[in-house]
């Protein structure tokens, strides 16, 4: 997952760098291209040719440590998604348990051929081929962006969903129904793809002939390329990537956040209810309807649990995004650009391992779900359904019982 690593001062892309001829960039030294404006009439302005970050630490966190972590993030979701699709399993909340594990699972693999490529196989040290450059913008920026942003915002549904099926019972049984449920994922991931639509044809890339950075002296010649913004963007700068970077931050991180915040604070207190109704259903010998309050209670914790993994890695990006947004509005320095990288790279490598940790959740936390898993790898024996992952448990919320 490589969505972070755009996160650096838009007012940079308008730099202009008219007395040098290259910049150093680590231990390499960069050409630079200016007066390369699409129209006479626009601003002159600089620009680099496309490479991939060679500090130490990238290439470690990209080249070696997230491939593993993609690969068990792929293995534990597909457990999680055969698990939550089978029919005994079937369920409003874990359609949009699957839905996230698909989310989840794309953000990690789209960069991932991208990274192995340039990485893990060493040829991050010289530019980016002109062929690979559009793709990889496309892999490790934008696609990464669309599935990252779904996962967010089924998160949300699926703190609202649980809130409804908890402490709205009646509603719940014609609001949060499996069809409804499938109508709300594939409306989150259009909305996603929408939100991110002219991020893909904001730049265009062309070819460039270029030194090769792997040996200059020999007279190497490479065919590498340089973006530039497409002429309206161009024109519009400021205002294009202003609009953007608010619309994200707002929408895409801080009204999540606040929502999920709210939503589970509700849910602790629905569960805190549900405490005392079950030792007064205790007092009264009411074992059956103690039990499933309990499972229900637990069921209701271990999405907590999820939904507080994913506030706390999204609370610091949104601070990051903030911090940013902030500089290039008051033109004020918080944040260096290497320590930005730095800050970007491990809020990166953070959230790729919060990916799989669902599934330990669910194994931890749900006995049904464990059962299920079991099942896999028994020839043919079926376990009981007794959690409240299952569809089949009857729950008992304040306003009466429901069907999970």
């Amino acid at each position: 997952m490589a969505e972070l690593t755009e996160i650096v001062s838009w007012a940079e892309a308008e730099k202009e760098e008219e007395e040098e001829e290259e910049v150093e960039e680590g231990d390499r030294k960069l050409p630079i291209f200016c007066n390369l404006s699409i129209t006479e009439t626009e601003t002159e302005n600089c620009t680099f040719p496309v490479y991939m970050e060679s500090l130490p630490y990238t290439v470690t966190v990209y080249g070696y440590v997230s491939p593993v972590v993609v690969l068990l993030t792929v293995v534990t979701n597909i457990f999680v998604c055969i698990v939550l699709m089978k029919k005994k399993m079937r369920s409003t909340t874990n359609m949009l348990l699957v839905a996230m594990a698909i989310s989840d699972m794309l953000t990690g693999l789209f960069p991932a051929p991208i990274f192995f490529l340039f990485y893990t196989l060493g040829r991050y040290v010289d530019y980016v081929p002109f062929e690979w450059c559009y793709v990889t913008s496309l892999l490790t920026l934008h696609l990464p962006t669309v599935s990252h942003t779904a996962s967010i915002w089924l998160t949300v549904a699926l703190s609202i969903q649980r809130y409804v099926f908890v402490c709205h019972s009646q509603r719940a049984k014609t609001l949060c129904t499996v069809s409804n449920a499938v109508k709300a994922i594939v409306g989150i991931y259009l909305a996603a793809f929408a939100s991110q639509v002219s991020r893909f044809f904001e730049y265009t890339y062309h070819p460039v002939e270029l030194d090769s950075l792997t040996d200059p002296t020999v007279g190497v010649k490479v065919i590498g390329c340089y973006g530039r913004f497409a002429p309206f963007v161009q024109r519009n700068l400021a205002l294009v990537l202003g609009l953007y970077w608010w619309f994200r931050v707002v929408f895409i991180h801080l009204v999540p956040c606040a929502l999920l915040v709210v939503f589970n604070a509700l849910l602790f207190e629905a569960m805190r209810d549900a405490q005392v109704r079950r030792a007064h259903l205790l007092r009264q010998n009411r074992k059956t309807e103690s039990r499933c309050l309990a499972e229900t209670n637990l069921a209701t914790l271990m999405l907590v649990a999820v939904i507080g993994v994913f506030l706390l890695l999204e609370f610091p990006l949104a601070v990051l995004m903030l911090t940013m947004i902030y500089e290039n509005s008051t033109d004020r320095r918080v944040m260096g650009t290497e320590d930005r990288r730095v800050a970007s790279l491990f809020l990166n490598l953070l959230t790729l391992f919060s990916y799989p940790v669902n599934f330990f959740i669910y194994c931890g936390m749900s006995r049904n779900f464990r059962q299920t898993l079991r099942s896999l790898f028994t020839a043919g024996r079926e376990q009981p359904s007794v959690s409240g992952l299952s569809r089949t448990v009857e729950i008992q919320s304040k306003n009466g019982a429901v069907h999970l």
